[in-house]
């Protein structure tokens, strides 16, 4: 119900928007100096340039990017015109030139191309933890990502490229948090990405959950099933967990869990109940959404992807005021545990991210007593 409402305000903000846009562009001088003779045709020509933008970005990207670019340039221009009513009462001026409307296209082009920018370079962001658990070794070193969606940003090619960086980190373990597919990659992208996987030499290898958009919510639509991407991910040596559990020779925990999405999953508390609490535990788990119960294990670190970071700002305050997420991004620590979210080596469906970065995170693990 909840989405179903935001889509329909999502409708309604957008068909709004385009109604204030086409007084906005109506304004521009030249425009103004036809309507004095073609009314009709001033009001047309006006419309014309949004349509374009709108079917130009469905066509380019897709739908939602072209909502996205649509709305911001609504939200901006709208600020921009805010601004300029301000400083003409204030200074009692007339408008002579729409030079609010030519800021905010401006304004909205290089806001956008930024994001553009955060959504196609990965960085890398770097995470210190200090357990009091026994490692088996001085520290161990853990990358993790999440939330590929192969064919948003990333392709196969491109995916194996950033595979490579993470090969230069030189890491222990290798952790993927969900959402390696999305409903329309295909099938090359994903077998290109299975591959590169396997090609990665860690210590103790790849470790995969699935998340949300894995399973497909359109499979039909996609060229492979999610049978044959956990098939291709076990061909590559990479370790698929679905609520299940694995001690790594001997020195620490991995425990995968189930997307929230599955009605099968299993409580965090019965997958961990046999589990040597003596030993360094990691949960991987793609949705952040069940913090309570997971610091009330013997969990020392939970992993998780799903957010995106918030994506397009001001999305992540949603997930978090209607209690979709536990967080958004970043670091926190509840009763003994350390929570990570990445906000993804990709993103769902829109190709900028305004909120954050892309992303794979190293997360170093020091044993306390060992550094002191």
């Amino acid at each position: 119900m909840f989405w179903l409402i935001l889509f329909i305000l999502l409708i309604a903000l957008s068909l709004g928007g385009f109604i204030y846009l086409v007084t906005r562009v109506h304004r521009f001088s030249f425009i103004k100096k036809l309507a004095e003779k073609h009314k009709a045709l001033s009001w047309i020509i006006s419309v014309i340039p949004l349509i374009a933008l709108l079917a130009i970005s469905t066509l380019a990207i897709n739908i939602w990017s072209a909502i996205v670019i649509f709305l911001h340039l609504v939200f901006f221009w709208l600020a921009f015109d805010i601004i300029a009513s301000h400083f003409r009462r204030t200074y009692k001026s007339k408008q002579k030139l729409n030079i609010e409307g030519a800021l905010a296209i401006l304004f909205t082009f290089v806001y956008l191309l930024s994001g553009w920018k955060f959504a196609h370079t990965v960085y890398r962001t770097d995470y210190a933890i200090q357990s009091s658990k026994e490692l088996g070794q001085d520290h161990l070193k853990i990358v993790g990502f999440a939330d590929s969606h192969l064919g948003i940003t990333l392709d196969g090619e491109q995916f194996a490229a950033e595979m490579q960086k993470i090969q230069a980190e030189e890491p222990d373990i290798v952790l993927l948090a969900g959402d390696f597919v999305d409903d329309d990659s295909c099938r090359a992208d994903m077998e290109t990405a299975c591959k590169a996987l396997g090609e990665l030499k860690t210590k103790y290898g790849v470790y995969y959950v699935d998340g949300n958009h894995d399973k497909g919510y359109f499979e039909s639509s996609r060229d492979f099933t999610y049978d044959e991407v956990i098939a291709k991910l076990e061909e590559n040596n990479v370790v698929v967990l679905r609520d299940e559990s694995i001690l790594v020779d001997d020195k620490f925990y991995v425990v995968g869990r189930k997307d929230k999405s599955d009605e099968s999953r299993m409580p965090v508390a019965d997958l961990t109940k046999d589990i040597d609490d003596s030993k360094f535990t990691i949960i991987m788990d793609h949705q952040p959404n069940d913090y309570k119960n997971e610091s009330e294990t013997c969990a020392d670190l939970v992993f998780s992807g799903h957010t995106h970071g918030g994506h397009i700002w001001p999305a992540g305050f949603i997930g978090l005021m209607t209690g979709a997420n536990d967080a958004v991004y970043g670091a926190e620590e509840g009763n003994g545990t350390a929570f990570i979210v990445t906000s993804g080596i990709s993103g769902w469906a829109i190709p900028f991210k305004t909120g954050t970065k892309s992303e794979y995170v190293v997360m170093d693990i020091h044993n306390k007593q060992q550094d002191q």
